[in-house]
């Protein structure tokens, strides 16, 4: 049954405001990053009338140790991802792929971790890395962001490991082939829409997050990108143009790695006719 023209238009004018609602903040941002010397926010009718120019990009690059912080953000995101993905996924398989004595109620009691909000772990945290020694490094925050995430990670992989087909593996134990070598030739390559989905997940909230490097972190060269950020927001006076275009060039490399796994991110049924019945 079709349904009538006049409802489809409603839809369709509800979907395009809701759009609308969602995207204009982020266009307003935007041409607000044009404006020069603006220690107030602009009305919505003078942004449309703004000439876009590149002035505080070039400003904002040079100044508060910028590029070193964006520099600093990207080694810290970049190992934190692969390290998050490779644990995640070696903890999920073997969840997903041994049995073991009390394999149900240890996955129970990781998933009750869950629940604990993360700013309560920060004190502990602090402390055990301040026993190993890894307060001012940045193996203190790898091991953290690593450590943090695995257990949600491979709540997720779990699910889509024990979809893969076992059948699949006696190929590789024909060959000779161990554990290691399922997990990495037939695992891993079926389960690239799940890793690519994870890999914006995690390099979005690491790319973020502030206060765990806020703490862990004391010396000013080694800081990241949120606090740089930060410190455009002056004691007496904010220029927002200097801000938003700090916050756009910060947002260049998550939608860069968005678009670089969204193939893989809608992509799914890779599993289907790997084995035939």
């Amino acid at each position: 049954m079709k349904a009538p023209w006049f409802t489809k238009l409603a839809v369709y004018a509800i979907i395009i405001f809701g759009a609308l609602l969602f995207v204009f903040p982020f266009i307003y941002m935007i041409l607000t990053s044009f404006f020069t010397a603006t220690f107030s926010l602009p009305k919505p009718e003078e942004v449309f009338q703004v000439v876009p120019n590149l002035i505080n990009y070039e400003v904002v690059w040079g100044k508060n140790h910028f590029a070193r912080y964006f520099a600093n953000s990207l080694l810290i995101t970049s190992v934190a991802m692969v390290g998050a993905l490779l644990v995640s996924s070696l903890t999920a398989y073997g969840f997903a792929r041994f049995a073991f004595p009390g394999k149900e109620a240890v996955f129970r009691l990781f998933l009750l971790t869950m629940m604990i909000p993360s700013v309560i772990n920060i004190i502990p945290q602090f402390i055990i890395i301040k026993d190993l020694g890894l307060v001012n490094t940045y193996a203190g925050l790898w091991l953290i962001y690593v450590a943090a995430g695995v257990v949600g990670n491979m709540f997720f992989l779990r699910g889509f490991f024990e979809s893969i087909p076992r059948e699949l593996e006696e190929s590789v134990l024909i060959d000779g082939g161990g554990n290691w070598r399922i997990y990495w030739n037939i695992y891993l390559p079926l389960s690239l829409p799940a890793m690519g989905t994870l890999a914006i997940f995690i390099f979005q909230g690491t790319w973020e997050e502030y206060f765990l490097a806020l703490t862990i972190i004391k010396s000013e060269a080694l800081r990241t990108l949120p606090i740089a950020i930060l410190m455009f927001n002056d004691k007496y006076a904010t220029n927002y143009g200097q801000i938003f275009a700090a916050s756009i060039i910060a947002l260049l490399p998550v939608i860069l790695i968005y678009v670089a796994f969204q193939k893989k991110f809608v992509q799914s049924g890779f599993n289907e006719g790997a084995v035939k019945g």
